[in-house]
Formats: structure tokens, C-alpha cells, sequence
């Protein structure tokens, strides 16, 4: 099993007719997902990559059977894109626009949750379930199949624990990133919930950092509903207060989210902490003994 997507996802792509949309749907593609239609305005009845391109998500959806959404659409129209889709009939989005304000988002992931729709994202690497779909940007080669659930607020890093897991004779059910934005859609304990009922995932991986109450959030609801181990890495022990590192939600302020608190609320409840990613692997491959 695997969690949000898998072989029987059915993909329509936003912004298909762009340099990064066709890029990485021939990727997606080539991973095995299933794409089956495109959507950019005014350009219904174009092909890219043998894949069929509407003027609006309804159609795509109404023509193809398309569950899910992946945006790959400029910040500026990226928020009517993701409304759109939301409206569209599909389950989940996956937004991997950057630059989308906090405000427009508080009213977006209000309307999504009021239409049963999941969001990843935005400004996000997206998700594969390795060996059946890959929805995003992520390196497909660098993930094997297995039982270890990842969700990161961190994009590249994530694939650095990736590595290291596979590097410690472990596979991976689904990988998440969720995004760095202050306001996201699916957040950590979204993910621990799904995790924790997918018969697959046999241990989860959490990579935070600082900013937000997401990773002290997390550990609360780990120790209340969760039975598979937990391993933690944050990153951004040296970084200044008051200085945003990188992500727009990874800023220490009002002397709140720091890594020291976010690692001494996960270690409190129990989830081990790594010093450092390479670390991840054996704690993780350890914790399953």
C-alpha cells in the first residue's frame, strides 16, 4: 500500500504548456505515472507529450477521469489554478508554485478542506509512492520501495534522507514534501494520520526546521495516536532569530520556533532526533528491531 497517490492515480497537469510543466510531465511520465491530460487556457486541443491539453480542469476531469492535479503554473494565476481544480472534482492537489501570499492561502485551504480536497503544498517537491507514482519534482532513481513513511518541510534535504535510507537497507512507502510556505495544506500530523493507518508504512521519518509549531504539534499527536516508531531530523540549529532561512515559514520569531524547542518536544514524547541526516538510516533501521 502507499498513501495519496499510487498505480491507479490519474494525473492532469496545470501549466502543461510550460517550459517546467512539459519538462517534468515527460518525467512523471517516464517514473510511470499515469498523465492523462494537460490544461493550460486557450490551448484546448494541443498534445504535449502525447498527452491531451483543455482549456479548464472540469473538462480534463470530465474527458479523462482525472483525480488528481498537479500545478505547475507562474504564482501569479497559481491560487485560480489550485480553485479551480479544487472545483474541478479532483481529490488532490499537488501545488509546486512558489510566491503564493499567506492571505490568499488561509481563504484557499479553508475552500479545499470544505470540498474534501487534500493540498501538498505549495512551494513544494510534491510526493512519489516508489515503484507506482510519482506526482512532482523529485529524482525518482534515488527511491526504492519499502516501509518507511518520510514527510519533510524541506525539499533537496529530503532527498538526502531519502538516500540515506535506502542506504540503510530500508525502502520508502511514501515520500511527502509538504512544503515551507507559514500556510500549507496537509501538514505534519495530517501525514502521521495516514501514515499510521497504511499497513505498508512500517516507521515514519519527520524532517522539520525552524519556524511554526508544526514539529511541536507533531510530537503532541504522536504520543496520543501513533504506534510506529518515529525518527526526527530538524534543521537550522545555528540560524539567527528574526532571519528567514531559505523558506518563507522558516523564521525563529518572538523567540518561538527554534530547533532547540522543536527537538526538545520531540525527544520529550519519544521520537529520537538525529544529530545529522546520515544519522536518520540507522536510527530509523534501529527503532524497528
Amino acid at each position: 500500500m502507499s498513501i495519496l497517490v499510487d498505480e491507479n492515480t490519474r494525473l492532469v497537469v496545470q501549466g502543461i504548456t510550460g517550459r517546467d510543466g512539459s519538462f517534468h510531465t515527460k518525467k512523471m511520465q517516464e517514473y510511470g505515472t499515469n498523465v492523462v491530460a494537460g490544461v493550460t487556457p486557450g490551448k484546448g486541443g494541443e498534445v504535449v507529450e502525447g498527452v491531451p491539453v483543455f482549456n479548464t480542469v472540469r473538462d480534463a476531469v470530465g474527458e479523462t477521469g482525472a483525480n488528481t492535479s498537479v500545478i505547475f503554473v507562474p504564482y501569479r494565476f497559481a491560487v485560480d489554478a489550485m480553485y479551480e481544480a479544487g472545483d474541478s472534482g479532483v481529490k488532490l492537489i499537488v501545488c509546486i508554485s512558489e510566491g503564493i501570499p499567506a492571505l490568499d492561502m488561509v481563504k484557499l485551504v479553508k475552500f479545499l478542506s470544505d470540498k474534501g480536497v487534500n493540498l501538498i503544498g505549495p512551494n513544494c517537491p510534491g510526493i512519489i509512492s516508489p515503484g507506482k507514482c510519482k506526482v512532482g519534482i523529485l529524482p525518482g532513481h534515488i527511491f526504492k520501495q519499502g516501509g518507511i513513511g518520510i514527510v519533510s518541510r524541506s525539499g533537496t534535504l529530503t532527498y538526502e534522507i531519502a538516500i540515506h535510507i535506502v542506504s540503510a537497507g530500508l525502502g520508502i512507502s511514501t515520500c511527502i514534501g509538504v512544503g515551507g510556505d507559514p500556510i500549507i495544506g496537509l501538514k505534519f500530523i495530517d501525514c502521521l494520520k495516514l501514515f499510521e493507518e497504511d499497513k505498508q508504512t512500517k516507521g515514519v521519518v519527520l524532517v522539520g526546521e525552524i519556524g511554526g509549531q508544526d514539529e511541536e504539534q507533531a510530537a503532541t499527536y504522536f504520543k496520543q495516536h501513533c504506534t510506529k516508531p518515529v525518527i526526527a531530523f530538524i534543521a537550522g540549529l545555528t540560524a539567527p532569530p528574526g532571519k528567514r532561512m531559505g523558506h518563507a515559514g522558516a523564521i525563529i520569531s518572538g523567540g518561538r520556533g527554534t530547533a532547540e524547542e522543536k527537538i526538545k518536544a520531540l525527544d520529550g514524547v519519544g521520537i529520537r532526533v538525529a544529530k545529522e541526516p546520515e544519522e536518520v538510516g540507522s536510527l530509523m533501521k534501529a527503532s524497528l528491531r
